[in-house]
């Protein structure tokens, strides 16, 4: 209990109580606040200590009896605070008088305690406006653009005008490195000079008071000596003077400390107590907050700073790439543009000018001329030429000029004046017209034989060709050759074409005289009505019936079948094969020539009674009646497929039709004609799936195919969630001496019954149920595994186009390498050019990303799809795979295509600088080609068949012929 003196002068409340007894009567008043912490009181001059002790004593209870030169009264008030008073009288008071002055002590006691709780109302209120107003002068530095040093002394003025803070310091502390910093440090008798920048590590600070706070955790007051004491610190001179009241508080972020502020008094002991502890507490955590919000200015700044640098950077890539960009447009359109030309150009001569002018978009070609074997190979023609000083070339027999000696190499030839000088004195070459400064000659080929040359020349020392220009008319040349030997056919089919229209023209005219004669003896309203009639029921391009008037005839069929047990009819469900094919490649009209001319061939196929129907698009059905059985139906759909079989000639093309047709058969469970055209569909997807141009007969068995397919997808389902999938892997190998240099990872699954299943087996369920993605998961996690076990060369994962439409395939496959512990730069993934066209942005975002941290990819089944020049070159491929149907016809009948298709994929990613590894190698004859074609790696059964493995790989594998 802390008792406090309310006395204010001579004007006290005791002497004014005393004024109304008599004279020489002393007064002594307590009161006690309701909480019983704080005792205050007033006595009139020359009270004794027993009178104050008597009051005392009445705080706790209720008076006597009362004493007749004494008068002792003690109540509560309402605000709960307790009053004792006590007057010793110098004689007897009336008992009437004594009262009324207890009346009036009550009274005027309860007015006083009135006056002086607004008195400390109104100076709470002072305080409550101080410190609020230092709060906002905190948040107003902590949002100024003031240094570090300026704010944090601003800081201290603040607190300074809040309580005795001329000794001050903040300190920061970082729990995870164990360091502090003294972010201020203002003392008038350390003369310490704080370095905000350094980091103190905690070890060296022993015996600091300082570090002592921030183990402890908790506000610390006192002198310093009884703090060191409390919390066994040693003292150090090193760290200070000792002071005569020390207060700290540490600043807390969440649950950590990470940090304090510290104010001491050197002269005055209790300078603080508990209302400056709170004071200082609260002040801490805004100073905190002012601290960080700095702190996060100057990190914005910082970061804005970094930002803006990295987008400098990231522009000069831009316009780096966007240079690069438009010269590969460029070529790109040159390209086409040579393509077009192809087609497009009504004569050769004029194809050539319009060569010259794409070449001449691309490098210097005002010297520019073709020159071409003839048919025997023994002279050279030159077609196209357009030079500034040789203004005619003359046909000539091959002799030893630059031309031919690029002719007989087989190879371009870039030569300045000196190498040109140099092939003479050796006798290889003999310079033939005006002397070139420098000359570019590059080869024509078809299939693969030379058939030309294509050249630029300067006669200007100021003009020189690069091997930049070298490559680039080498690639240029390869589709120059390309585009001559389609326009020399496509002349040569001009001519047939115009033969053709010649007797189609002929043939019309005949039709249409037949027609007229025919429609003349046609009355109007017989025509109409039966226009009419016919348009309800038959197919509008072909005339046969149509779909409605065939379920019509089968409803009819039905009801002849139910009345006579013994009648039997059958469905026959027609599908073309590729017809989408002629829809894309040569027109809408021309597909539906070939519908017709499908229709014609059924009707002539089948029987007179039987109904002929078109359903739609390119599907046909075929109601046969009064059949013995269902031979009948077979040699129906073998001599329907037979005829349609039979080439056809369509919008100038041959065209050899093929179709696919089911068969369902009479039965009494068929309740209308929609579910035999739904089982004789099923049966037509039957000969479909196995290979089509076949016919097959709608059974139970397709029936338990279905229940089959669907325990499939069960199983699959399971083994996902087991342990049923497992990776095999085959070598690749470097062509020349037999080293693994990598390998690929294949899906196989463990089948619990049927055993061990190829991709081939289950990948269709997979794709239909959307489960082959998690089945691509599983095996990517065993890749992973396979690699975080070490050994050499890389492992290849396929990556379907599905995956490339998920936006997070490439962080999640980063993730999963990281998990398990492999090393990225031995991973590759295989994909498809569908995939790579699918969302060209969006792949080349995942390419990138995965090829920054290590894993490279590789174009599979090259060759196969689009092979579009105006994307690869776009794309980070690190490797071409060119496709097994190439690599098996290097060997046999398809030699010369396959070889030529060969060279120029090596010829292109020999030019973007891309590997190539041929697929399927079975023989050593195929390696050999290979080999020889430029191809430098392989994969194959020659090789090695797919087997799991441990992690140890072979360095080279013996390889039997």
């Amino acid at each position: 209990m802390r008792i406090v003196d309310a006395r204010a002068g001579r004007d006290t409340l005791a002497d004014t109580l005393q004024e109304a007894l008599p004279a020489g009567s002393e007064v002594a008043i307590l009161w006690r606040d309701p909480h019983g912490t704080t005792v205050a009181g007033s006595a009139s001059p020359g009270a004794t200590t027993a009178l104050a002790n008597r009051a005392d004593s009445l705080l706790s209870r209720e008076p006597l009896a009362q004493h007749s030169h004494r008068v002792e009264a003690g109540w509560t008030t309402a605000e709960g605070v307790r009053v004792a008073l006590a007057a010793q009288l110098p004689g007897p008071l009336a008992p009437e008088i004594r009262a009324m002055w207890v009346a009036l002590a009550r009274q005027v006691i309860g007015h006083h305690l009135v006056a002086l709780r607004t008195l400390a109302r109104a100076e709470s209120l002072e305080k409550s406006e101080r410190l609020q107003q230092a709060l906002y002068e905190i948040a107003d530095l902590a949002g100024s653009d003031l240094e570090l040093a300026d704010m944090l002394r601003r800081l201290h003025t603040v607190v300074a005008g809040l309580m005795y803070a001329a000794n001050l310091y903040i300190v920061l502390y970082d729990d995870v490195r164990d360091t502090m910093r003294f972010l201020y440090f203002a003392d008038q008798r350390d003369t310490y000079v704080a370095e905000p920048e350094r980091d103190i590590p905690v070890e060296e600070m022993p015996n600091s008071v300082t570090v002592a706070l921030l183990r402890h955790g908790e506000p610390l007051q006192g002198p310093s000596a009884a703090i060191r004491e409390r919390l066994c610190v040693a003292r150090d001179i090193r760290h200070g003077p000792d002071s005569e009241d020390w207060l700290g508080v540490p600043m807390r972020r969440d649950d950590r400390i990470c940090g304090a502020i510290v104010v001491q008094s050197y002269d005055r002991p209790d300078v603080y107590g508990e209302e400056e502890r709170a004071l200082l507490a609260f002040v801490a955590q805004h100073i905190l907050t002012a601290l960080d919000r700095f702190h996060a200015r100057e990190e914005l700044e910082r970061r804005v700073e970094e930002r803006t640098q990295a987008l400098q950077l990231s522009n000069r890539d831009l316009q780096a790439e966007i240079i690069e960009r438009q010269r590969a447009e460029r070529l790109q359109r040159a390209l086409f543009r040579i393509a077009e030309l192809s087609i497009t150009s009504e004569t050769l001569e004029r194809f050539y000018t319009q060569v010259h002018d794409v070449v001449s978009d691309l490098l210097y070609a005002r010297n520019f001329y073709i020159a071409l074997l003839t048919e025997d190979g023994e002279r050279l023609e030159f077609p196209y030429s357009i030079d500034e000083r040789d203004t005619q070339r003359e046909a000539r027999k091959l002799a030893s000029g630059l031309t031919e000696y690029v002719i007989a190499r087989g190879r371009p030839l870039l030569a300045d004046r000196k190498r040109i000088a140099a092939l003479e004195a050796q006798g290889l070459v003999r310079s033939r017209g005006s002397l070139a400064h420098c000359w570019l000659g590059v080869p024509l080929f078809r299939n693969e034989s030379v058939v030309g040359v294509i050249t630029v020349q300067s006669y200007s020392p100021a003009i020189n060709f690069s091997v930049r220009d070298q490559e680039l008319l080498t690639f240029v040349a390869h589709h120059i050759s390309i585009g001559l030997a389609r326009k020399q056919a496509q002349d040569r089919l001009v001519a047939a074409h115009a033969e053709l229209e010649q007797r189609v023209d002929s043939r019309t005219r005949e039709l249409a005289q037949a027609n007229a004669e025919l429609l003349s003896q046609i009355g109007e309203r017989l025509r109409v009505e039966q226009q009419l009639t016919h348009q309800a029921t038959h197919d509008a391009l072909t005339g046969l019936p149509n779909r409605s008037q065939l379920l019509e005839r089968l409803a009819q069929a039905i009801e002849r079948a139910q009345a006579e047990p013994n009648r039997t009819f059958a469905v026959l469900f027609l599908d073309l094969d590729r017809f989408k094919l002629v829809n894309d490649s040569v027109g809408h009209s021309a597909g539906d020539e070939l519908l017709i001319e499908t229709g014609r061939r059924i009707v002539d196929a089948v029987r007179s009674d039987d109904t002929v129907a078109r359903l739609g698009g390119d599907e046909y059905a075929i109601l046969i009646e009064d059949i013995e059985g269902p031979q009948v139906a077979e040699e129906l759909a073998q001599r329907v497929l037979r005829a349609l079989g039979e080439p056809c000639w369509i919008a100038g093309r041959e065209v050899f039709p093929s179709a696919s047709l089911g068969i369902a058969l009479w039965h009494p469970r068929y309740r209308n004609g929609a579910e035999l055209l739904r089982d004789a569909d099923a049966a037509m997807y039957r000969a479909k799936s196995a290979g089509r141009d076949r016919w097959a007969v709608f059974d139970e068995a397709m029936r338990e195919e279905a229940v089959r397919i669907l325990d499939l997808e069960a199983d699959l389902r399971r083994a996902i969630n087991g342990d049923g999938f497992v990776a095999f892997y085959q070598p690749i190998v470097r062509l020349d001496d037999h080293r693994v240099i990598g390998h690929e990872a294949l899906l196989r699954w463990r089948h619990e019954r049927r055993g061990l299943l190829t991709p081939s087996e289950f990948i269709g369920v997979g794709e239909d149920s959307g489960l082959i993605e998690e089945v691509d998961w599983i095996l990517y996690r065993q890749v992973m595994d396979e690699l975080a076990r070490g050994g050499e060369g890389y492992i290849s994962v396929n990556v379907s186009p599905r995956h490339f439409r998920s936006g997070d395939f490439a962080d999640r496959l980063l993730r999963m390498i990281d998990q398990a512990g492999a090393d990225p730069h031995r991973l590759r993934i295989e994909i498809t050019e569908v995939a790579l066209l699918d969302d060209v942005p969006r792949a080349l975002r995942m390419l990138r990303t995965l090829r920054s941290h290590g894993v490279l990819a590789q174009l599979d089944d090259f060759g196969t799809g689009f092979s579009a020049l105006s994307y690869l070159h776009r794309f980070p491929i690190e490797c071409l795979k060119i496709d097994q149907s190439f690599v098996a016809g290097l060997v046999g009948d398809t030699q010369p295509e396959s070889v030529a298709v060969v060279r120029a994929i090596q010829a292109l990613a020999g030019t973007l600088g891309i590997e190539t590894i041929g697929e399927g190698v079975e023989t050593e004859a195929q390696r050999a080609t290979l080999r020889e074609l430029g191809c430098t790696f392989g994969q194959g059964y020659l090789f090695g068949r797919p087997a799991e493995r441990t992690h140890v790989m072979p360095l080279r594998l013996a390889v039997t012929g």
